[in-house]
């Protein structure tokens, strides 16, 4: 080019092959899940709103402040609760705001409607279908009030399903997920000891699917070691190897439905705590009753935790069908298609997000942990215009006790035609939802652990039978043979 030449040369900007390849790939997985895109933008949406009209967390007394206490101590509580959500709190320490707490939990909350679709789709199902079983979880304002509390729910539902999703990931059960979903299930019942049992669950689910003795193994001690720590920890402070001081209290008010101890003949000292004609609307209610036999003996109600724990012992062997009675008719108030307020003092599932100002109880406590852990702890109060625009949300489901036993129906029916794939969810969906029951009594808080698994079995159950007689109809091959082939297929792009 001569000197006298001169001017701009023009240049084309190109993207570069990796970045179009990335660019192509976000598009194709768009598209793969537009719809749960689409149902999971709108949760999160309904959340953030949520947050604006609640800024501070709701916390209850007396749990919350009893966890926010254990988080900024950190030993284990001799009574109620162990310490693994108090872990959790810690964490969040150094930034001294419950309300942070409530927004990773909204997070967690997404999570584990994440964690169902993906293993669903990953076991075969179309996407609508895969979607439509995160929308319990997605939409169901209990479920959104759960999330918003200073309360161990969220996080021992995000553990199981995380634990549930490993154990199922693949076809056949490896060796590292074993040793993740052990642990996994081990801080869910350092959470709320109601979960500990679901480790055995996930042993017989291994032992069922002919995982391996090696794998079994793993999963049994990885679960075990951090239940055997915290117990030693637990004992080093209260002297008792156990994770928590109030598993015989709660037993105990569960036999005062139906205890008699002109049946059960208990010894002295334990016929102080038979029934003294105090009744309360609840089993759970004998707890904090004044008037109940237990509350009447000089000292803590807890420091009579294994006194209690062998009377009902005692009086469940005494009346072991009179206690089965009792956990039935209990367990059936979730099938209620219009919800029964029990306890009576407790709220029903929310149906709607409540507009006001709740105030706190007077109580040294609460003074403690506004001083050590967050001096912003209030009374919640919904701020305008958020709450007049959340007010109006409404969730025709809730809780609507007919749907979720058919749930639990779908997630049955799929273990005749495909054993292995529903069977984990639909076990720990039917524990989770009984054994609360059967240690201390019903309350619509202690159901919604049991929804997301009831929910990943349902669909796992439904998509069986709809295959299995498609299949039959084709070609009159049988659907359990025809369908085990599903167990080996995975979705290829996640």
């Amino acid at each position: 080019m001569s000197s006298q030449t001169s001017g701009v040369i023009p240049t084309v900007i190109t993207a570069s092959p990796q970045r179009t390849s990335r660019y192509g790939r976000a598009r194709k997985l768009l598209r793969a899940h537009r719809v749960f895109a689409v149902v999971l933008l709108a949760a999160a949406a309904v959340r953030v709103l949520l947050m604006l009209t609640y800024p501070m967390a709701q916390v209850y007394w007396y749990d919350s402040f009893t966890y926010l206490d254990t988080a900024v101590h950190m030993k284990p509580p001799g009574a109620l609760h162990p310490a693994g959500y108090s872990a959790f709190l810690w964490l969040f320490r150094p930034f001294g705001s419950v309300a942070l707490v409530a927004a990773v939990q909204h997070v967690m909350g997404l999570g584990i409607a994440l964690m169902i679709y993906m293993l669903l789709r990953r076991r075969g199902l179309p996407g609508w279908g895969a979607a439509l079983a995160t929308v319990p979880v997605l939409f169901d304002p209990s479920f959104m009030r759960l999330e918003h509390a200073i309360l161990s729910d969220t996080l021992v539902i995000f553990l199981l399903v995380a634990a549930i999703t490993v154990l199922m990931w693949r076809a056949k059960v490896s060796v590292r997920a074993a040793a993740i979903a052990g642990p996994l299930i081990a801080l869910a019942g350092l959470s709320r000891t109601v979960a500990v049992p679901v480790l055995g669950l996930a042993v017989l689910y291994l032992i069922a699917c002919r995982a391996g003795v090696r794998v079994v193994a793993v999963m049994a001690v990885a679960g075990a070691l951090p239940l055997l720590a915290y117990a030693g920890w637990y004992a080093s402070h209260h002297g008792r190897f156990a994770l928590s001081g109030s598993d015989g209290v709660a037993l105990w008010a569960r036999t005062m439905t139906f205890a008699d101890c002109s049946v059960v003949k208990p010894p002295e000292p334990e016929a102080r705590l038979c029934p003294n004609g105090t009744v309360v609307d609840a089993a759970s209610e004998y707890v904090w009753a004044p008037g109940a036999s237990l509350n009447r003996l000089p000292g803590d109600r807890f420091s009579h935790n294994a006194l209690a724990r062998s009377f009902a012992l005692r009086a469940i062997a005494a009346q072991p069908f009179d206690y089965l009675r009792e956990v039935v008719r209990d367990t059936s108030i979730t099938f209620s298609w219009t919800p029964i307020a029990h306890p009576k003092r407790v709220t029903t599932p929310a149906a709607t997000f409540p507009v006001g100002t709740w105030s706190l109880p007077e109580f040294p406590l609460i003074d403690k942990v506004k001083r050590e852990y967050d001096s912003d702890i209030r009374a919640l109060g919904a701020a305008e215009p958020y709450a007049s625009l959340l007010s109006a949300y409404y969730y025709p489901l809730i809780l609507r006790g007919p749907l979720f036993g058919l749930m639990l129906v779908a997630g049955a029916a799929g273990l005749f035609m495909r054993r292995r794939q529903a069977l984990l969810p639909w076990a720990a969906a039917v524990f989770m939802l009984v054994a609360p029951v059967a240690a201390l009594g019903f309350d619509h808080r202690y159901v919604l652990p049991a929804v997301p698994p009831a929910a990943l079995a349902a669909a796992l159950g439904a998509h069986s039978l709809v295959r299995g007689l498609r299949r039959r109809r084709r070609n009159g091959e049988p659907a359990r043979e025809a369908d085990r082939a599903i167990d080996h297929t995975h979705v290829a792009h996640y």
